[in-house]
């Protein structure tokens, strides 16, 4: 029988064959996967082997403690939850089970109905902690990619109020394109804060079914409708003492936006088919790919709800906006997926770069991140040139393109001057580097500059990235 979160193996530990057997029988019928241990000296290897989430210790073993195998196991594995059972039951060993960090503790001889309710309960909990091993994980993943690249005062601006709101509680609203950033800012908040050692849950509102959004977010138990065969923890119950990032808020539906009004004011909520009402602590970021006070103006969004989640907001510049750090965040994704897929490509070519920093990108710094993937792959010597990038970036770049041309004003009408004035400082560096046979210390003096200055200046727009 396969095994699952909802269902994982148990291993039951018990010197007496028959009581061992005897539960084994019962859980099987239960639908779970059962083993049999019979010494104490076997339970770790016989995790490590089978992979058992759930075990039913015996606390009298013979001539060991069971005890001792519930230390041992959780300090080796702390997954797995542990129901211990013993015919000498007393309210001390009770207390001392549980506080070592066993899930229940049952007295024989035990009763079918108590052992169903532990055992449901520890597969609960072996879910759960799994779930939490994982989010640990993705955030561990992506701590690496939290750090913001570039220099744009937009972003610095931006990154001020993520450090001035990361240690509170607030609910913080982030808004801005699709492709800006809204992820790796939600986990620069949830990693700045008293919560980083605490789950981060991530819900991609927009991408969920409308009909499957409430269990997603608050759970259901059995029989709350067709196909729920068993409980199910929601996303805010996993992230309890943690961070949830609610992503693309605006596609939720009206009733959606009421239970979320709830939680948001009183945290608190039921799941699905559930009259029992559940309490977390959990920190929430939202955030919209489409401005929520237009919504509001419209009748799409609640107002009440709106005013809730805009405690602080955080607007993210769309790439076009702060084009002068695209040099810097090309290099910084080409040497992800450089590392990623041994890829040989190590730094760009003038018209590359020349060609991204004109280019539009519509898709932000997502699209960016999958044009320098693309062209990591594809290219097949040190240096990515314009024919290892996308068609339409290339034809973006042209002579006599509008896109990111310095003389189309449109373009540029919502810019600050330093981002205007980012692409001819650069070819007036790369022109004197070039000129210079690219010393550092005669370009800088042709310049009237210092040569920490143009070191900076050559980070900045990426020019230490590209070979002489």
């Amino acid at each position: 029988m396969s095994c699952n979160d909802e269902h994982p193996r148990v291993l039951i530990v018990d010197d007496d064959e028959v009581v061992a057997a005897s539960i084994a029988s019962f859980l099987g019928l239960e639908g779970f996967d059962c083993a049999t241990c019979l010494r104490a000296c076997d339970v770790e290897s016989m995790i490590e082997r089978d992979g058992y989430g759930v075990i039913v210790c015996d606390i009298a073993l013979g001539n060991a403690n069971g005890m001792d195998v519930l230390r041992g196991v959780l300090k080796n594995h702390p997954a797995v939850a542990m129901v211990m059972i013993t015919g000498y039951g007393s309210i001390e060993s009770a207390v001392e089970a549980i506080r070592e960090g066993a899930v229940d503790y049952l007295a024989k001889p035990i009763v079918d109905s108590e052992l169903r309710v532990a055992i449901r309960r520890a597969a609960r909990h072996h879910g759960l902690c799994k779930e939490n091993q994982h989010l640990r994980r993705k955030v561990e993943l992506h701590r690496g990619d939290t750090r913001v690249i570039g220099n744009n005062h937009l972003m610095v601006r931006a990154m001020e109020v993520v450090d001035a709101v990361a240690q509170s509680n607030a609910t913080v609203l982030l808004s801005g394109e699709s492709g800006t950033g809204k992820s790796m800012i939600a986990r620069e908040i949830h990693a700045r804060s008293g919560r980083r050692e605490k789950p981060f849950v991530e819900v991609h509102c927009g991408s969920i079914p409308e009909t499957l959004l409430e269990s997603e977010l608050f759970g259901h138990v059995r029989g709350a409708f067709t196909g729920a065969h068993a409980d199910k923890l929601g996303r805010f119950a996993l992230a309890d003492t943690g961070t949830i990032f609610l992503d693309e808020i605006n596609t939720a539906s009206p009733s959606m936006q009421l239970r979320l009004l709830r939680v948001l004011q009183e945290r608190v909520f039921e799941a699905v088919g559930s009259t029992e009402t559940c309490a977390v602590d959990v920190r929430i970021i939202i955030a919209s790919n489409e401005p929520l006070d237009a919504m509001v103006q419209r009748g799409a969004f609640r107002e009440d709800l709106y005013y809730r989640i805009n405690v602080v907001n955080i607007e993210l510049p769309a790439l076009r906006d702060r084009s002068g750090d695209i040099p810097a965040l090309a290099a910084h994704f080409l040497e992800r997926y450089r590392q990623e897929y041994s890829a040989v490509a190590e730094r760009f070519d003038e018209d590359a770069m020349h060609a991204l920093m004109r280019y539009a990108m519509p898709g932000n710094v997502r699209e960016l991140s999958n044009i320098i993937e693309r062209a990591a792959v594809l290219c097949r010597s040190e240096m990515i040139g314009v024919d290892d990038l996308p068609v339409e970036v290339v034809e973006q770049s042209a002579p006599g393109h509008s896109g990111h041309a310095l003389n189309d004003c449109g373009a540029w009408a919502h810019c600050s001057l330093s981002d205007a004035m980012a692409e001819p400082e650069r070819r007036i560096l790369l022109a004197a580097l070039k000129a210079n046979s690219w010393n550092r210390q005669t370009t800088a003096d042709q310049l009237s500059i210092n040569r920490t200055t143009l070191y900076k200046k050559m980070k900045i727009h990426g020019l230490d990235k590209i070979a002489s």
